[in-house]
């Protein structure tokens, strides 16, 4: 019997995002933002998250520091009714944040590791991990302490009759390696966005990237803002576009793609479907501040997917 639909081991944190951010920050000046938001970071965080919102049953393994921002990225994750008993509270360390600085068209990102890095493959309880029909990893390269492991990880969770996807995320290092591609030849679902997997692939191309990837992963889906998803089993190919929403910001747009995309396919769904509930659970995603807002307002998430086909 398993426990959980899914489960998830990594990063659990805060995201500050500050709008109306000056598109050049001079020294030495007090600049003013328009407004701000204190939400629920981290990429593992906000598919895990969202994928309990969804209605998956989902166990989520991470540590926090003994402070106030873990406390609260506890209890956000907690509210929305996922696993957090294999949550450890590490003592004297601080919990990660990142400070997102929002303009119209683009932004930086700003992460204090803290607790991030402390993960590492002596934290994770296998029974618990296993316990499940599926594991996803995201923010690979963020995952310092567990990264060197990742590849036995993988191994051992799918002879445990698990499927495993992986989000890569963005490379601080934009080195694009650190045992990836080893990695990645236990993952059934691969699900980078258009930048992260011509960097990682070193091509200049989407579609030439998807065809390398596609011939190690069973399923590669690529993610590409408001061009929509497509997707890539073997030689067959699949496309589906953005929903064309009201647009507040795209914090967490990727992860709660993820979310969606994975809500379906662990139920068996064909492609086709995952990818456009990962475009829906994506565009949700932006109609409020944060990666998970739009998730947390229950009659607002499913007024959002009754009128748009869910």
């Amino acid at each position: 019997m398993r426990r959980f639909d899914v489960t998830i081991a990594g990063e659990l944190n805060l995201d500050l995002i500050l709008y109306g951010t000056p598109a050049e920050i001079p020294r030495e000046r007090e600049l003013l933002v328009s407004d701000f938001n204190v939400t629920l970071g981290g990429s593992s965080a906000i598919v895990a998250h969202n994928l309990a919102s969804l209605g998956s049953h989902v166990g989520f393994l991470s540590c926090i520091g003994d402070d106030r921002f873990g406390e609260l990225a506890l209890a956000s994750l907690s509210a929305a009714k996922t696993d957090v008993s294999k949550v450890a509270i590490f003592p004297r360390r601080k919990t990660g944040l990142t400070v997102i600085m929002q303009r119209d068209t683009w932004r930086n990102m700003l992460t204090y590791a803290g607790t991030i890095f402390d993960l590492r493959v002596n934290d994770l309880d296998f029974e618990y991990l296993s316990s499940a029909k599926h594991f996803h990893l995201s923010s690979f390269y963020l995952q310092r302490g567990l990264r060197p492991d990742v590849p036995e990880l993988f191994r051992k969770l799918k002879s445990a009759g698990l499927t495993i996807s992986l989000d890569c995320n963005d490379d601080p290092d934009d080195g694009w390696d650190g045992g990836i591609h080893e990695a990645l030849k236990y993952v059934d679902v691969f699900l980078p966005n258009e930048r992260e997997i011509m960097r990682l692939m070193r091509l200049s191309t989407v579609q030439n990237a998807l065809q390398e990837v596609a011939k190690i992963v069973p399923l590669v889906v690529v993610k590409r803002g408001p061009e929509g998803a497509v997707a890539r089993r073997g030689t067959e190919q699949w496309s589906s576009p953005a929903l064309k929403v009201e647009f507040v910001d795209p914090v967490g747009a990727g992860d709660s793609f993820d979310a969606g995309f994975l809500h379906e396919y662990i139920r068996g769904s064909d492609v086709k479907t995952c990818l456009a509930a990962g475009n829906r659970a994506g565009a949700l995603s932006v109609t409020r501040a944060g990666g998970t807002e739009a998730f947390r307002d229950a009659e607002h998430r499913t007024k959002f997917i009754e009128a748009h086909g869910g």
